[in-house]
Formats: C-alpha cells, structure tokens, sequence
C-alpha cells in the first residue's frame, strides 16, 4: 500500500514538474517574442523619426529659398 502512494506522489511531482518546465519555456519562448516586437516596434519609430526629420529639413530649406527669393525681388524694387 505504501509504494502505491509513494509511486501516485511521485508520479504527480513528477508531472508537477514536467508543467512547470513547459511553463518555463513557453514563457522564455514568450519574452522573446516580446523583446523582438518591440525591438522592431523601436527601429520602425526611428526610420519614421529620420524621415520626418529629413521632410522637416527640406520644408524648411524651401522656405528659406522663398524668403531669400522675396528679399531679393523687395530689394530689386526698392532699388529702382
């Protein structure tokens, strides 16, 4: 009778612990997963950053054109 209990706790601990590693896994398998998305969520917000960047750097050199242009014509005006 005892080595039928003793074989049921062992038998049980036995499985206690082949879940608990699953667990451990799955949850290594997801951590990863999480350290990727948000490694590629971070390089995505970095190209979309430098591209925003580089609009706002092209805006502004068009607008500093415009506003050389403009003093130049006011200038020629102003001259005649």
């Amino acid at each position: 009778m005892r080595k039928i209990v003793l074989a049921a706790a062992v038998a049980a601990s036995a499985l206690g612990l082949a879940a608990c590693s699953e667990t451990a896994d799955s949850a290594a398998e997801t951590a990863d997963a999480m350290a990727a998305d948000a490694e590629a969520n971070t390089d995505a917000m970095v190209e979309a950053t430098d591209e925003a960047a580089g609009e706002a750097a092209d805006a502004t050199a068009e607008a500093v054109d415009g506003a050389v242009e403009a003093a130049e014509e006011a200038a020629a005006e102003v001259a005649e």
